[in-house]
């Protein structure tokens, strides 16, 4: 397998071990997707023999080149270039391992499995979408700190990435800022799973990117200069680049290459021993010669020596710039921002507002971005009616990336995913903006950065029927609900000014967790007027009002309706009806404290009565099932704010009247 002139092992030969590694894989875990990798295999060596600059000994270095691989269904690709080139946690027996409980090798690349694996791929298109988050990361950092930060982005994205509606609003955007760092592969081997990709298209993607303002051009995907020598074009570019490689799905497959067969599902015993045939590979399956190991080692040994000049560039640095630097790539919260919010807390005690959350929002934040610059911020479209962007920030544009404020344009789910890309890249903390109904629009990515855990935090204003006369269209109903199912999700729903400080706090020490803060439109009192030690949101659930006298009820309710129960308590109290008013704005910081608080702030020994503006759905966890609800059970209506909650019931009169149907 060596190339007979100059006797060193062959590119050629290298791809040809991810090939069979990948169909070996596949086929013992009789399950996968060979068809890509083998499709790929070419250009992804060109990519880690060539030009990505990576360390698999220090795979976290901070200028090391993202390598994403948009097209997760191939994860045997990137599992195999791991191995090969030597990450230590990437052995032949996770290899050997795919696919199967425990291994690091899972059925699509998982963030945080092992090492080298960028983030969490499979849905297709969030691989490129993301990866605009990266690159603009990268472009940020690079204008704050200079030449420390100077790396690239390279996407394999394949036909159905470019197809999914979130690509194409990522790389609109991208074009658009002209982030010339972002470099995409594309598996052009129009092939997908129901056959042909011409059953379902027609139009030309390259002159489809072009208008988006990327540079792109075609080359033969199996020809490996080719493939380099575009990658070298691309590098040059001021502007992000496609490259498409025209590939044939299962290279190598005698009978089976070329069609959807490859495509997942194991090539079977039959054609695997006539594609070792044809790819002049003899050796048995997981076995790879010691020369073509050794070659692929030594591709992966040539980052060494770039990583070591880049720590003596860092070290070299002034100490304050590189203390900076290294805190905000640790993700680390300062000391002045966590005194800003607490100074910041302690003027609303001092002087109560009486504001929408919305608003109360962006006045944690004037605290917050002055003294965190790592915060990047942006809205898709709403900034006005968001508040994500405070005095301070400077808008992100093409060419000038010395700015903290991102205009995402009416691109919500290209914002949420791109907002992922920033946290994996590390450095920034990314919150981005929108109306809480549009959480439809961004769920797929939300779920991703709950399943990889980044601190993603997005700003949802607008959260109820309390917007008023844009309707149902704009009101969200179903929305909370369908954020607190999803695991590892923090959704806050403050009531006031204070509580929506704390909540923001809350958020960004949420390390390996997202945050959606859900805002109002409407304006709410302060209920918090007094100074306390810590944080109450913290808990989840706090008694915001005790009983006066025997405690008999309970009312629980989040955000705007927390005026609500405070009105029915006011009721109920001159009845001489103890009633007690819980805040809860978040469930899931609820669920983690212990039985015991649990008990206390909710005793089930009382009436329970629950109000929120909203789906009365999953409120039965916290008052059981002899408690009641009052909440919204339909869409909502356009008219004005008092008029909706009179309509819809979710009144402190109709909270009394439930309450007393439990006593």
């Amino acid at each position: 397998m060596n190339d007979s002139a100059t006797g060193q092992v062959s590119e050629r030969a290298m791809a040809n071990a991810i090939r069979t590694l990948a169909m070996d894989a596949v086929q013992a875990a009789k399950s996968g997707h060979p068809g890509m990798p083998m499709g790929m295999a070419d250009v992804a060596t060109v990519l880690f023999t060539r030009y990505l600059k990576y360390d698999p000994a220090d795979p976290a270095w901070p200028d090391r080149d993202r390598f994403v691989l948009s097209a997760g269904h191939g994860s045997m690709l990137i599992y195999a270039l791991l191995h090969l080139t030597g990450y230590a946690d990437m052995t032949m027996d996770e290899i050997r391992n795919f696919r199967q409980l425990g291994s690091k090798t899972a059925g699509h690349p998982e963030y945080g499995h092992a090492a080298g694996i960028e983030m969490t791929t499979g849905p297709l298109g969030q691989g490129v979408a993301t990866a605009v988050g990266m690159a603009l990361a990268e472009r940020i950092l690079a204008a704050r700190f200079g030449d420390i930060v100077d790396h690239d982005t390279y996407v394999i994205a394949g036909d159905g990435c470019l197809m999914e509606g979130v690509s194409h609003e990522a790389a609109s955007l991208a074009g658009h800022l002209k982030l010339n760092r972002l470099i995409v592969l594309f598996d052009n081997n129009q092939i997908s799973i129901d056959g042909p990709t011409s059953l379902s298209e027609s139009d030309d993607t390259l002159k489809r990117f072009d208008a988006y303002g990327w540079a792109t051009e075609r080359v033969d995907g199996h020809d490996h200069d080719a493939v380099g020598a575009a990658i070298e074009r691309a590098k040059t570019s001021d502007k992000p680049s496609l490259i498409a490689c025209r590939t044939v799905i299962g290279y190598g497959a005698p009978t089976k290459e070329g069609t959807s067969a490859t495509h997942g599902a194991p090539l079977g015993d039959e054609e695997i021993a006539g594609t070792r045939a044809k790819l002049d590979w003899p050796w048995e399956p997981f076995v790879i010669p010691n020369d073509i190991l050794s070659a692929w080692r030594a591709a992966g040994g040539r980052g060494a020596a770039t990583r070591a000049s880049w720590e003596t560039a860092l070290a070299a640095l002034d100490a304050g710039t590189r203390d900076e630097f290294t805190r905000r790539m640790a993700g680390d919260v300062s000391a002045s921002a966590r005194k800003a919010t607490a100074d910041h807390i302690a003027a609303l005690i001092a002087e109560p507002k009486t504001v929408a959350t919305r608003k109360a929002s962006e006045l944690a934040l004037e605290a917050l971005t002055a003294t965190l610059p790592e915060m990047v911020g942006g809205s898709a479209d709403l900034t006005g009616s968001n508040n994500t962007r405070t005095k301070p920030m400077k808008d992100v544009a093409p060419g000038d990336y010395d700015g903290s404020y991102i205009r995402y344009g009416v691109r919500e789910h290209g914002m949420a995913a791109a907002m992922s890309g920033m946290a994996l890249h590390g450095g920034i903390i990314p919150f981005g903006g929108t109306f809480l109904v549009f959480t439809d629009y961004c769920r797929p990515s939300i779920r991703l950065a709950a399943l990889m855990g980044l601190r993603v935090i997005y700003v949802m204003t607008h959260d109820s029927i309390g917007l008023g006369e844009d309707g149902p269209t704009h009101q969200p109903v179903e929305h909370l609900a369908s954020l607190r199912v999803i695991p590892n999700l923090n959704v806050f729903r403050p009531a006031d000014v204070v509580e929506t400080a704390e909540c923001w706090e809350l958020a960004l020490d949420a390390r390996s967790t997202p945050s959606v803060i859900a805002l109002t439109r409407q304006n709410l009192p302060q209920v918090r007027t007094e100074a306390v030690d810590g944080n109450l949101c913290a808990k989840g659930a706090y008694v915001l009002r005790d009983a006066d006298g025997d405690h008999q009820a309970t009312i629980l309710a989040s955000g705007s309706e927390i005026e609500i129960a405070l009105a029915a308590r006011d009721t109920l109290q001159a009845d001489s009806v103890g009633t007690r008013v819980v805040s809860v704005p978040s469930w899931e910081l609820f669920a983690q404290q212990d039985d015991a608080y649990r008990a206390e702030v909710v005793d089930t020994s009382k009436a329970l009565v629950a109000v929120e503006a909203a789906s009365t759905f999953g409120w039965s966890q916290l008052v059981g099932d002899k408690g009641g609800v009052v909440g919204m059970t339909g869409f909502g209506a356009s008219a004005p704010i008092k008029a909706l909650y009179e309509s819809f019931g979710i009144t402190p009169q109709a909270v009394v009247a439930a309450v007393r149907e439990r006593l």
